[in-house]
């Protein structure tokens, strides 16, 4: 019998329908080339489960979690309340704007932390990219590989121009290139 991948993050959502949401996370991870898996978990209507998959990531190795999930947003809590390693949370675009998502996974109790990100997609992002961050703390390649992701972003902002630019002296024209 083969021995299980490496898992370093694990990233879960309550419902499938979060997965447009969350597969920023999933695809930042994978441009990292960082081992992880994707599951749809409920903390109301698969508890058990939850804790099962907990304990086998944890055995297999995972260092962070990021939870998406929206309304009465309760997974992230949960996630937190069974590992000490860090939850990253997500809330989910609701009828409600994710109000209701992000209160709820923002609110939490003092003892039970969970890092709160944005609503949906960029918020799935950058919980990725927090992740990477703490891994990095023991992988100085990972630091490396987002400092080379910030420059990338830089330089293609820096190359941005609009058809005209304001001026005291009106709307000039950009340099040509």
């Amino acid at each position: 019998m083969s021995a299980e991948p490496e898992l370093l993050v694990a990233v879960i959502m309550g419902s499938k329908s979060d997965w447009d949401s969350m597969k920023p996370a999933s695809d930042t991870l994978h441009k990292f080339g960082i081992p992880h898996e994707c599951r749809v978990l409920s903390a109301h209507r698969t508890p058990d489960e939850l804790a099962e998959y907990l304990k086998s990531a944890e055995a297999r190795g995972c260092q962070a979690y990021i939870g998406g999930a929206g309304g009465a947003a309760h997974l992230c809590g949960v996630i937190a309340s069974q590992t000490l390693k860090p939850v990253l949370g997500v809330p989910m675009d609701s009828r409600l704007q994710g109000l209701d998502s992000l209160l709820s996974t923002v609110q939490m109790p003092e003892g039970i932390p969970v890092g709160t990100f944005a609503i949906g997609p960029s918020g799935a992002a950058n919980a990725a990219l927090y992740a990477i961050s703490i891994l990095s703390l023991q992988r100085p390649e990972l630091a490396d590989k987002i400092r080379q992701y910030r420059q990338e972003r830089k330089d293609k902002i820096l190359k941005e121009h609009l058809p005209y630019k304001q001026s005291s002296a009106g709307m000039v024209p950009p340099p040509k290139e």
